[in-house]
């Protein structure tokens, strides 16, 4: 059977829609996987984008994840993957078989979408290659759209640079009893990577800087070997965005964050975009509808919960204005920064957003975000200094959020952020020149993974943050991952430090408990330790529970 380089391309995507009935994704054949020496499913396997009656499953054939053209160590021919799922993890109560397409042209990922399922439930699933058969992975449906859950409990976290320390973060989501997991962007960093964290002899193979589809992959690769996340991505499904580090650090639109010479920057940087985007869906849990053209790809989207929360994902990198700052640094420009035509959704996907609170029902609206929403003075005087990267530098589409959610009645607006490798936790104010205008929402900005190393609990820094930002509540500069409970009248997030992370085996603590009540914006700090733990040993206390904290309450 022979096929051309557009139908291979089609058949890695389109024919992992073959989950209808557990039919082949090609009808008239097989692809049978040729002879491994080794494992091909090196990278794991992954969920994500849960639906009422399904979710999408990922893996990728890479018997060799660091070959040095990218390929996975697989040959140019396509392999046909089947999977299962079912309802226990012996399998022995199968509910869905089927098979989809693994091409080259798509590093020989599948993305095979299950439908039809029960709600509410939770499912394993697996995948087969020739005699090869995947690690099983876990997965849960969301509620009905018409029901009325009692909770939602998951994790957000950002910002996952790999020479920047040890994944222990993830040893600790996986030992969570939550429900879903938010990624909010930086999955991987483009730039340049060692082999000394591990040992690992990679350096070789890897590019000083991922610019072309094998330097993504591997960046991919080398983020995906790591056992903690792995076991993450297998045990819970996952929601996914991107910010920067995906493609081009603060890269905005059709710019480079390192603003390039113009008359050659744009049509090299719409090539490096679109080799990004295409490594980035061939690595994750995305659905067809987030399959990249081009240079271009569809990542806004939402998750609802029932009637309880609706979860919307935004993309502030590909519909930007260009930053107003020279690679977003801090300025007191402020009618740069105020322009009405700067714009850090876009216009379709700013009304889209908008138009969303209108039609939901969710009790509680979520928006997961890339850079922090509200406004972040680095001038404790009477100055303005802001960046220009974070929505400061838009902030005509924050007024339209905030106002947009203000006139239609949103009930509880709660905004996560990444990108700032530290902990914050925000009122959202209407007017942030107006000290006196009404809060409307909340904010809690989530540290990094690993990026900037161990980091610390507090430094100059974060005090002058506390200082210029009455808004701002809360602050921390150490490492981890931030977790979310929420039911029908109380949402808790807990800030989950780690004390170091430059080294394995890091245990994990609370470091701070905040509230929001429904139907009153704000954050309410309900418990703060006035010691932080000490920084060595295993023997770093945890609160588990909020109403054994000191002066906690649910």
């Amino acid at each position: 059977m022979s096929l051309t380089r557009r139908q291979l391309w089609h058949l890695g995507t389109a024919g992992s829609l073959a989950l209808l009935a557990g039919t082949s994704s090609i009808s008239s054949g097989r692809f049978r996987a040729p002879r491994l020496s080794d494992d091909p499913f090196t990278l794991g396997v992954a969920s994500g984008d849960p639906t009422p009656d399904g979710f999408v499953l990922w893996t990728r054939l890479a018997p060799d994840p660091f070959a040095p053209d990218g390929a996975g160590g697989m040959g140019s021919r396509p392999v046909t993957v089947d999977y299962e799922v079912a309802e226990d993890e012996r399998f022995a109560r199968v509910v869905r078989r089927g098979s989809a397409v693994a091409t080259r042209e798509l590093a020989h990922s599948v993305h095979p979408e299950i439908a039809g399922l029960s709600a509410d439930r939770w499912y394993y699933y697996r995948f087969r290659a020739g005699s090869a058969v995947s690690p099983v992975g876990r997965t849960r449906t969301a509620p009905a759209r018409d029901s009325h859950p009692d909770r939602l409990r998951f994790v957000f976290a950002s910002c996952q640079a790999w020479n920047d320390g040890y994944y222990t973060a993830y040893d600790h989501i996986a030992a969570e009893d939550i429900d879903l997991v938010v990624h909010l962007g930086d999955y991987i960093y483009e730039d340049a990577v060692t082999g000394a964290r591990t040992g690992r002899s990679v350096e070789s193979h890897l590019r000083p800087e991922a610019r072309d589809l094998a330097g993504y992959r591997l960046r991919y690769a080398l983020s995906k070997v790591e056992h903690p996340l792995r076991r993450a991505h297998a045990l819970f499904p996952w929601l996914v965005t991107m910010d920067d580090h995906e493609v081009d650090d603060n890269w905005a639109a059709g710019s480079s964050g390192l603003d390039l010479d113009i008359d050659i920057a744009p049509a090299v940087f719409r090539a490096r975009r679109a080799a990004a985007f295409r490594a980035m869906y061939e690595h994750q849990p995305l659905r067809l509808a987030q399959r990249p053209t081009g240079a271009g790809i569809h990542l806004h989207r939402r998750y609802h919960y029932g009637d309880l929360a609706d979860i919307t994902m935004l993309d502030t990198r590909q519909y930007r204005t260009r930053q107003s700052s020279l690679n977003g640094a801090i300025t007191t420009d402020d009618d740069g920064r105020a322009a009405a035509t700067r714009t850090i959704l876009g216009a379709a996907q700013r009304d889209w957003l908008i138009d969303g609170f209108a039609r939901s029902r969710a009790r509680w609206q979520i928006i997961g975000n890339q850079v922090p929403l509200g406004q972040t003075d680095h001038d404790s005087g009477p100055a303005t200094a802001v960046s220009t990267d974070a929505w400061d530098g838009y902030v005509a589409d924050r007024t339209a959020l905030l106002t947009g959610a203000a006139d239609r009645d949103v009930r509880n607006l709660v905004v996560l952020t990444g990108d700032r490798h530290e902990n914050y936790a925000s009122d959202l104010r209407r007017d942030y020149a107006d000290p006196e205008s009404p809060i409307l929402g909340s904010e809690f900005t989530g540290t990094s993974v690993t990026s900037g190393g161990d980091g610390v609990d507090m430094y100059e820094h974060g005090r002058r943050l506390l200082d210029a930002n009455p808004d701002l509540k809360f602050f921390n500069a150490q490492r981890g991952y931030v977790r979310v409970e929420v039911d029908r009248w109380l949402w808790r997030t807990d800030f989950r430090v780690l004390p170091y992370v430059e080294r394995p085996g890091a245990p994990v603590h609370t470091r701070a408990t905040y509230v929001v009540r429904d139907g009153i914006p704000g954050v309410i700090e309900t418990w703060r330790p006035e010691h932080p733990p000490a920084v060595e040993g295993d023997a770093t206390p945890e609160v588990e529970d909020l109403a054994h904290a000191p002066g906690g309450d649910r």
